[in-house]
């Protein structure tokens, strides 16, 4: 099968499709597939040999060229700047939905009401339940894969760190909430260490905010990690808190954090307690009292973590990029028939 994958974001720039598209294009290949990706990320990245090819930034004609090679056209999120050929050339169109369309005061804006109106001649995937309910058509699930070989248990290191949040540090990530939690614990003669991984443009008022409730001491701000760097940083952790205020679609960081032994704590908005699953725990979203009561229960109550750890390989397993992969190889055959 020859796949035409557009991912519009793509390495070097950083972020869920992104890691999303680099772990299923080469496992498309290695089920013996032909893929294509096309991006509108211009920068070069230092990756100098993949298993497919990538295609920055393609003019009119060699995307008509690319959508005629194609036997099935695979977006992650619809992009109607890497679709519009379809007008002119028949092929299978599968879309992976990663986020919702509408604003966040619940309108559609012009381009997604066309979107909507163009989703009836594709066929579908949401990357979690919460994505498809916001759909108008019907899809199949299928949650994002995250990477197994470098996010795994490393026994070797001491896991010593209490808390830990990664993600960009820009509000709707709510990490305020979450440093107002570690000051509420510190008043209940609790001192847990908070790893905060990431950068963005709050980090000097999260700064602030932590000197202002005198818990610095107690939080770290170590800037982005990624790769082995990133999995060893969590190893070293205990809990992995995602305090989201919006509906986040998924969240790829929450399977890392299990992977690498942390138990979860999510807010409990969107897709995010899907991709935690039995191996975490949710707080009310913008409450900074119920997270602070979610860490003292899973720092102080024995054997807690233990028993959500328990069941994390059987939760894993299910986005694992080899299971994802054959779940959307699946979706293109069934759109392939239909022609």
């Amino acid at each position: 099968m020859k796949i035409l994958f557009t991912s519009y974001f793509f390495s070097p720039s950083l972020g869920g499709i992104e890691t999303v598209s680099a772990l299923l294009a080469p496992e498309f290949v290695r089920r013996g597939h032909e893929v294509v990706l096309v991006t509108k990320t211009r920068e070069e990245d230092a990756i100098t040999s993949r298993p497919y090819k990538v295609v920055r930034t393609p003019g009119p004609r060699e995307l008509i060229k690319l959508i005629r090679w194609c036997d099935v056209l695979f977006q992650s999120n619809i992009s109607l700047e890497l679709s519009w050929p379809l007008l002119f050339i028949h092929r299978p169109w599968v879309i992976s939905h990663q986020t919702m369309l509408l604003h966040p005061v619940g309108h559609l804006s012009w381009r997604g009401r066309l979107k909507y109106y163009l989703f009836r001649y594709a066929s579908h995937a949401a990357i979690s339940h919460s994505i498809a309910d916001s759909l108008p058509v019907s899809s199949i699930i299928l949650g994002n894969p995250y990477s197994p070989e470098t996010f795994k248990l490393m026994p070797e290191i001491a896991r010593d760190c209490e808390l830990v949040y990664l993600g960009r540090l820009v509000s709707d990530k709510g990490i305020d909430l979450l440093i107002e939690a570690v000051a509420e614990l510190h008043r209940r003669g609790l001192t847990p260490r908070l790893t905060v991984i990431g950068s963005g443009p709050e980090l000097a008022n999260l700064q602030e905010l932590a000197r202002s409730l005198n818990i610095s001491r107690q939080v770290e701000f170590t800037g982005p990690k990624k790769g082995v760097e990133l999995a060893r940083a969590l190893n070293a952790h205990q809990i992995m808190i995602v305090p989201s205020r919006w509906a986040e679609p998924f969240g790829v960081v929450v399977l890392e954090g299990i992977a690498c032994g942390c138990t979860v704590i999510v807010s409990k908005t969107g897709g995010l307690p899907e991709a935690a699953g039995p191996c975490g725990v949710t707080f009310e979203p913008g409450n900074h009292l119920s997270l602070a009561d979610a860490i003292q229960t899973a720092l102080t109550q024995p054997g807690f973590r233990e028993n959500l750890q328990s069941v994390a390989q059987n939760h894993l397993a299910r986005f694992d990029p080899v299971v994802v992969a054959e779940g959307y190889l699946q979706l293109f055959e069934r759109a392939l028939a239909r022609g």
